[in-house]
């Protein structure tokens, strides 16, 4: 597995709860979701727009492009994927 190191603050924080796993796998995404940690799901939209900043960074710091090219490629692609989905996420509750 490749999974990501937890960052320092979470791991020495008193509470922390993980959000997300996102994986790509024999060519499909795979998803797995904490969502009772919000009631609202505007809370979600929040954190997606956060994620979108780390990635733009992370592009920058890398010097693949500016951290605007990058959050302005990101949001085309958001916006074009909500316009025209490319899949229909399916998906079960477990746990």
């Amino acid at each position: 597995m490749n999974e990501l190191p937890i960052p320092p603050a979470a791991k020495s924080a008193r509470q922390a709860i993980e959000l997300a796993r996102v994986w790509a796998a024999d060519g499909a995404q795979h998803v797995c979701l904490q969502t009772g940690v919000w009631a609202d799901p505007a809370a979600w939209g929040l954190m997606l727009v956060d994620l979108a900043r780390h990635v733009a960074r992370a592009y920058e710091q890398t010097g693949t492009c500016s951290r605007e090219d990058a959050l302005a490629r990101i949001r085309a692609a958001f916006d074009a994927e909500w316009a025209h989905p490319t899949d229909d996420p399916v998906g079960n509750r477990q746990g």
